[in-house]
């Protein structure tokens, strides 16, 4: 049995869809956030980079949301990975993307102290926010094929990973409606079963 650890509105959210997707057995891990479960010791051993996701499987514990999207994608599929090479190296571009930039972005809003020592700097950072993750929607506006998901015809990981990303775009001070194939894309998403199960059962959306 895979163990899946996450915290609500995470990119582990990301994980959680597709686990959902692929309806494939786990247990469920919350780790709060608020009471700093992510530092305690039994996590700690578990994932020393203190953060989420976390999958724990019977050949070890994987940890980076693209990561594991890629070895569930691989192990239980094939689903949600092009065949093609190129169209699913498109899929590791918009991944990498999400996570090297798009992620980033956001996380300057909260996470200032990363970067920086004086809370002068972490409230630049914050302020620039809306800014950022506006230019990183425009980007995936311009750059995707929309056709009607990510890359192609047929759902991805990518979408998953984006799909968790851009959720945050809106609390970001980002107009999601400024981004017209962006915003079609999203609301896509958030009618498929396996976002409305989770947003049903409450503790991971």
């Amino acid at each position: 049995m895979l163990t899946f650890y996450l915290s609500k509105g995470s990119v582990a959210v990301a994980v959680a869809v597709l686990l959902e997707e692929l309806g494939v057995a786990h247990d469920r891990r919350i780790v709060d956030f608020a009471t700093e479960g992510q530092r305690s010791a039994d996590y700690l051993s578990l994932n020393p980079k203190g953060r989420v996701p976390a999958l724990a499987t019977d050949k070890g514990v994987l940890t980076e949301t693209g990561a594991i999207l890629a070895y569930l994608a691989e192990a239980h599929g094939p689903a949600f990975l092009p065949e093609d090479l190129m169209a699913r190296a498109r899929v590791r571009e918009v991944m990498f993307y999400l996570a090297s930039t798009m992620h980033v972005a956001h996380a300057h809003k909260m996470r200032g102290a990363r970067w920086a020592d004086r809370a002068e700097s972490w409230q630049d950072m914050a302020a620039k926010v809306p800014e950022t993750m506006a230019g990183c929607c425009r980007y995936l506006e311009d750059a995707l094929t929309f056709a009607p998901f990510a890359v192609g015809s047929e759902p991805t990981i990518a979408d998953f990973y984006m799909f968790a990303v851009v959720r945050w775009a809106e609390g970001d001070s980002v107009t999601l409606a400024d981004t017209p194939r962006l915003a079609e894309w999203f609301a896509m998403m958030t009618e498929r079963p396996s976002v409305r199960k989770l947003i049903a059962e409450g503790d991971v959306l």
